[in-house]
């Protein structure tokens, strides 16, 4: 099977690296303490997963807005990713 078509670069692979690593952190999490929905400033009831994906979603609005207004230089964009995904899961 051929797959030259995507493009992998070391990077890509990282970050679905990364991806899949929060998503065994978040099952064991889920294993070795059970988690409850809470509300936060949404009003919504949200897990865990719930936020993890709040946070992505958020992460590459705030990376495809970054690469918009400013240019390719990303990373004042990833510091305020993280700083989004920190706030997302305390507030949300």
């Amino acid at each position: 099977m051929d797959l030259a078509w995507m493009a992998w670069t070391w990077q890509t692979g990282l970050f679905f690296a990364g991806i899949a690593s929060l998503l065994v952190l978040l099952t064991l999490l889920a294993i070795w303490r059970p988690e409850t929905e809470r509300i936060g400033v949404l009003g919504i009831a949200t897990t865990r997963g719930d936020r993890l994906f709040i946070s992505l979603l958020g992460s590459a609005f705030i990376h495809l807005a970054w690469l918009g207004l400013v240019g390719p230089a990303l990373g004042w964009a990833s510091g305020l990713a993280l700083l989004y995904a920190a706030a997302v899961f305390r507030w949300v």
